[in-house]
């Protein structure tokens, strides 16, 4: 089929329904010409009233699909339109707030990828490599977020990753990512609470309490806090985001403290730690290895996006957060790891000493603090770790339970996981995210961390091709918009850089595919 036949097959619904009169609650009529005619997508301040508009306005979207005007024949979705109707109407319920939706975005990409993992990442690729990557990952998630805050603001439909890829791309790509975003989360909770119990470990090394103790704990916590529906995750996030920005935000004080001496070891650090060959530590393979922790880092920051389906007022809420993500990763990222690269060198042994990625013994953070003799500070900063992790856990929850009953809904999955109760919670899609998490007790197996580091690697490899589509898709919807004859000024935002910028973050996730794969073909 020739391009240009295949996009209109796909943009038809961009066409305006009624050239007349603007749907109910959809604002402003604009006629740009006799022939055309357009209306601003508006909604209230109010966030009760513009749930309602902006739930009328996604119907109005999917609406007169099916060949006698409804979406489906005999119960059944049978066409591509169809399944875009299924995600604007789902039963899901419109509870997270402004002060939620900014706490998503900002806490969404703190965890123990940046307070662990980047200590293992230092010892292999040196303070140059960890730098270097970290800031390339940022310019990547940058130009996925802002791509998203686009499609997300025009469409917040439930399970946005699939159907943006479905509607833009290709239904079989939309049905790939579909189930890659949801393994992509499903296999971190078991992860997370295996986790948590190493982090309890820092208190309590000769493991007086054993570990299947405090992994039955979480998983009730987890349970508990999802009993609540969306707006238990919403206050959930908003809590722990900000014990994590706090954190950073005071690590930054302490870090420019000891590196200038002002701690109570009193000894002026300078830059001795890039010196000696170390700033590129196993040169390019060294450089490589790099990506896998700050793809793993940076994940959970697109939640903003499948979150806008489930917010009181997405038009107003979700660019708002996009726009803050150059800021997130200049100021909790780069400026926090160069700080960490100038403090501890990148040969100390502590950074591969912990039992695994989540032990806070081998945090460059807790190891700053050890280094400049500070006292209580370590036994706070892993009590935050424990925080990150019991809240990246609860968010793989509502990432593969929102991701497979969107799915579900349209026929992707099986039918029963896209059931809702009455209180906007996918009931069974949540039960099944929950006892996936008792692999958790695998760390009681011989081969335990064989099987961890296989989930840990599916997931961070997932998130890099769900970066990666969602880039596509928009450079697909603005050629999309441009045939349809329609402005930018029309859109209710766009990305300020354009598609240019969406090409560069995906230019960027090919890289970052070689590297990883060239890393794990030639460790």
């Amino acid at each position: 089929m020739p391009m240009s036949h295949k996009m209109l097959s796909f943009v038809e619904d961009f066409r305006p329904r009624d050239m007349t009169a603007p749907p109910s609650g959809h604002g402003d009529v604009t006629t740009s010409s006799p022939s055309t005619t357009s209306y601003e997508m508006k909604t209230s301040d109010d966030p009760e009233k513009a749930t309602a508009e902006v739930s009328e306005m996604t119907r109005e979207d999917f609406t007169g699909v099916g060949p006698h005007g409804s979406p489906a024949q005999h119960g059944v979705v049978t066409d591509a339109q169809g399944r875009r109707y299924a995600t604007a109407d789902t039963g899901l319920k419109r509870n997270l707030s402004s002060r939620h939706m900014q706490m998503i975005a900002f806490g969404g990409a703190i965890g123990t990828g940046l307070f662990v993992g980047s200590g293992g990442a230092l010892a292999k690729g040196g303070p140059a490599s960890l730098l270097m990557d970290f800031i390339i990952m940022g310019v990547l998630l940058a130009s996925t977020i802002l791509a998203l805050g686009e499609l997300a603001t025009v469409l917040p439909v439930s399970g946005s990753f699939a159907a943006y890829s479905t509607r833009f791309i290709d239904p079989a790509w939309g049905f790939a990512i579909g189930w890659n975003y949801w393994m992509q989360w499903f296999v971190i909770l078991p992860l997370e609470l295996v986790a948590a119990s190493i982090v309890i470990g820092y208190w309590d090394p000769n493991e007086n309490i054993t570990p299947g103790v405090w992994i039955t704990l979480f998983i009730i916590l987890v349970f508990f806090i999802n009993c609540f529906g969306v707006r238990g995750y919403g206050e959930w996030e908003f809590a722990s985001s900000g014990i994590k920005i706090l954190a950073v935000l005071g690590f930054i004080i302490v870090g420019i403290v000891i590196q200038t001496g002002g701690s109570p070891s009193g000894e002026y650090l300078g830059a001795r730690t890039w010196q000696n060959g170390e700033a590129f530590k196993n040169g390019f393979k060294g450089w490589c290895s790099v990506f896998v922790t700050a793809s793993f880092a940076f994940g959970g920051t697109e939640l903003v996006g499948l979150a806008a389906a489930e917010s009181a007022n997405p038009r107003k809420e979700v660019p708002k957060a996009s726009k803050q993500v150059f800021y997130r990763v200049f100021f909790f990222y780069i400026i926090t790891l160069f700080l960490i690269t100038l403090i501890v060198p990148s040969d100390t042994p502590a950074l591969l000493g912990g039992s695994s990625s989540y032990d806070a013994r081998a945090s460059p953070f807790v190891i700053a603090m050890e280094i400049g003799k500070i006292k209580v500070l370590p036994d706070i900063f892993n009590a935050v770790i424990l925080v990150s992790v019991l809240s990246v856990g609860n968010s793989s929850v509502y990432g593969s339970s929102r991701t497979l009953c969107a799915m579900a809904q349209v026929g992707l999955a099986p039918k029963i996981f896209g059931y809702v109760d009455r209180k906007g919670r996918p009931t069974y899609a949540v039960l099944l995210s929950l006892a996936f998490g008792f692999l958790a007790f695998l760390v009681y197996s011989a081969s335990k961390n064989d099987v961890f580091d296989w989930l840990l690697g599916l997931s961070g490899l997932s998130s890099i091709f769900t970066w990666g589509s969602l880039n596509w898709c928009h450079i697909r919807f603005r050629q999309a918009w441009k045939l349809q004859g329609k402005t930018l000024e029309e859109l209710p935002w766009k990305s300020p850089l354009g598609t240019w910028f969406s090409w560069v973050g995906l230019f960027l996730n090919f890289i970052v595919l070689l590297a990883t794969f060239y890393k794990a073909g030639w460790p």
